[in-house]
Order: structure tokens, then sequence, then C-alpha cells
């Protein structure tokens, strides 16, 4: 077992944090979880963990949390994850995810935490001029939202320069699926995933799925992205954790599947038609995102087990069919 037995989890009552939360305590870590719940759900903690509940922008929120659990690594999740919401309110973005992230370290640094994982993204690269994207790639953000991720990147890279942080930057890609069996998937509001958008077309919430560009220069004319079960995702931070892996790992499949080829596995999954209705492109979406994993298979074993797009949309499937409505009601 690893030394550090303490562990800090922020947004862990988010769809990513939250499992990973049941992976740490599963494995006998001591976890406290802070969360605002403003995005995640109370419903989604584990209750074998300790609950802080405060907000990263209010610094005496996070100052007594980690007082009080005085961490030996920090997991961190709470950030806002949506692209358009970061186009139409960037300061919004920058206020929780960059002063947030700020205030973060702070209290890290008071109560000598020197490990922090993070969860970073590929919008942080912006728009790729060779496939598939490896950690040295140029990363040039489009968007405030990969921006607010790069910027926290670089506040701790001058940490490690300066004080000793031992940072690691997973940037993820397309993260889908769910854990039908802690009840643990995909409840967003407003929701912008792909997958779930789909199922809801199947679950007769929604007549059709909007797919935004049908002409691109793929083979079947719709965006490619590489897609990971949110459990490949969470077993990539332990790993981390417990291999001391230091640095910028992707977290992708090394292919990519297109929006169409998602729709026609969400059909054969549940058995519904799941018309779509092709609309015009949205502005700065690249034809195609997919990542090289193999530094991340080197340095730390991470091999994904789940990734396949039929485990992860039938796991999708029973989550979203057990909870049409969402987990809080």
């Amino acid at each position: 077992m690893f030394a550090m037995k303490r562990i800090l989890v922020t947004g862990g009552g988010g769809y990513i944090g939250s499992v990973v939360t049941r992976q740490l305590l599963d494995r006998g870590y001591e976890v406290s979880v802070f969360d605002n719940f403003e995005r995640g759900h109370r419903a989604f903690v584990d209750r074998r963990a300790a609950l802080f509940e405060g907000d990263l922008r209010n610094r005496d929120d996070i100052r007594r949390a980690c007082a009080s659990v005085r961490p030996e690594a920090v997991l961190h999740f709470a950030a806002y994850a949506l692209v358009g919401e970061s186009m139409s309110n960037p300061l919004m973005y920058f206020d929780n995810n960059v002063t947030g992230g700020f205030n973060l370290l702070a209290e890290m640094d008071a109560v000598a935490c020197r490990r922090i994982i993070f969860s970073s993204s590929c919008a942080t690269y912006g728009i790729p001029a060779t496939l598939p994207i490896g950690e040295d790639s140029p990363q040039r953000p489009t968007n405030p939202y990969g921006q607010s991720k790069l910027m926290f990147e670089q506040m701790c890279a001058w940490l490690a320069e300066s004080k000793g942080l031992m940072p690691t930057f997973l940037r993820y890609f397309n993260a889908a699926g769910a854990v039908p069996e802690w009840e643990l998937g995909e409840d967003h509001e407003p929701e912008t995933h792909i997958i779930p958008n789909v199922l809801k077309v199947a679950l007769g919430r929604c007549a059709a799925v909007p797919v935004f560009g049908g002409d691109y220069p793929t083979p079947d004319g719709t965006c490619i992205r590489d897609y990971v079960h949110v459990k490949d995702l969470c077993s990539a931070h332990l790993l981390a954790l417990e291999r001391n892996a230091i640095g910028a790992y992707n977290l992708g499949t090394g292919r990519g599947l297109s929006v169409l080829e998602i729709v026609d596995a969400c059909r054969r999954v549940t058995g519904h038609p799941i018309p779509v209705d092709i609309r015009p492109r949205r502005l700065g979406d690249p034809p195609s995102l997919y990542a090289s994993g193999e530094k991340a298979r080197r340095d730390m074993g991470w091999n994904p087990q789940f990734s396949d797009v039929e485990t992860i949309v039938r796991d999708a499937w029973d989550f979203h069919s057990s909870h049409p409505e969402g987990v809080e009601t």
C-alpha cells in the first residue's frame, strides 16, 4: 500500500470524483470529500468518507478542511467544465477554476501537503496539429475552460520549481460510461455529453439526437472523439498516486469514434431506433481529437479495461434507465 493514507478529494460529489472516492475507500485510504454541491450530488458521496461542504472560492472553507484533514495528497476535481458556458461567462471560469485553484494550493502549502493529482483536460491543447495527441503537443487553448485548466497546471509547475510540489496532470479526453453497480454515473444540468443525450432519446425524453455537423472530413461526416470509460479514468488516479507518477499524462485510447458510431452503438444496446437531427457545425469544433495513452501505460501501467464502446454504452444505459429523471429523484 502506498505510504500516503490521508487523501482529500475536491469535487468528490461529481461524476468522476465520486468514483475515485469509492475506489480509494475500497483500497483502505482515509478519504475526505470537499464539495459545494453546486454541480455534484450528495447522493454520490460514499458515507465512509468525511464530508466538508464548502466552496474553493471561499478561502476559509478550504482552510478549515485542510487544517482538519492535514492531507498527505489531494485529488482535485472541483472545476467548471463546459466549453460553451466558459465562452459566454469566462470570468466565472477564471474565478472558480483559477482563483479557487489558487486557494487550494495556498492552503495545501500551509499544511505542507506537497502531492496533488489534477483532473486536467485535452482542452489545454486546443486544435492539434497532429494525431494522436501526445503530451509534448503545444498547449494552445481555444476557450476559457481550457485556458483555466492550463493556468492551474502552470501554477502547479511553478510551485514544483520553488516549493517542492509534486503535481500530476491527468489530461482527460471524453469521460464516458457509468458504474451502475454503485449507482454512479453522469447526471449534469445541463447535459452536454453525447452518450447521455443519445440515451435520453431511447428513454423517450427527447425526440432526436442533435448532431452538430455532418460534413466534416471524416468517414461519416461527423466529429471523431476519444471515449474513455470512467472506471478507466479513475484507475489512472490511483496508479498515479501509488506509483508516484509525476508530470503530464494523456488519458486516451489512441483511437476515436464518430458521433454516428456512438449513436449506432446506443441503438444496438438499447434496441431503440434513435433518430438524429443533423444541424450546422458548432464554431471551433475540430473534426478529430484522440490521444496516445502510451506514456501512462509505460510509466503507470495504465491499461484501459472497460473503454470499448459496447461496455461504455451498456453501463451508461444501465445507469440512465435506472435513473431516468436523475439521481436526486
